[in-house]
């Protein structure tokens, strides 16, 4: 039984994710309905927790819109979501960056991670 569960979940996560780490500045581009119309708009802001569990993974995404922190839960195979494009990568030591809500100003910056490659 739970073989056949791990086979239809398998097949709803089949679109391709981006690989993101909380501290990474991330951009969720979401489909809004508004009445009868439908548009795309940007979420973009530091993923400050990943949940990972198959197909009920989600994350989420903080930002800081005119002066007050807005976070927002995305499940992580929606169909809502259309993309999510990582910006720049964060270099943190946590997996949940909760600590980032009482935070503002510099105090809440994230160092960027510098990515090494290999001498030849």
């Amino acid at each position: 039984m739970s073989d056949i569960i791990k086979q239809i979940e398998a097949e709803q996560m089949g679109r391709e994710v981006p690989n993101f780490e909380p501290g990474d500045t991330v951009v969720v581009k979401v489909w809004v309905r508004e009445g009868s119309r439908q548009r795309v708009q940007a979420f973009e802001g530091v993923v400050i927790a990943r949940r990972n569990r198959g197909l009920n993974s989600a994350f989420t995404v903080r930002k800081m819109s005119h002066g007050e922190g807005v976070e927002r839960v995305f499940q992580t195979y929606s169909p809502a979501i259309d993309s999510i494009e990582v910006k720049r990568r964060g270099d943190v030591r946590r997996a949940k960056l909760y600590h980032l809500r009482g935070l503002t100003g510099n105090a809440a910056r994230i160092k960027e991670k510098i990515e090494r490659t290999a001498k030849r």
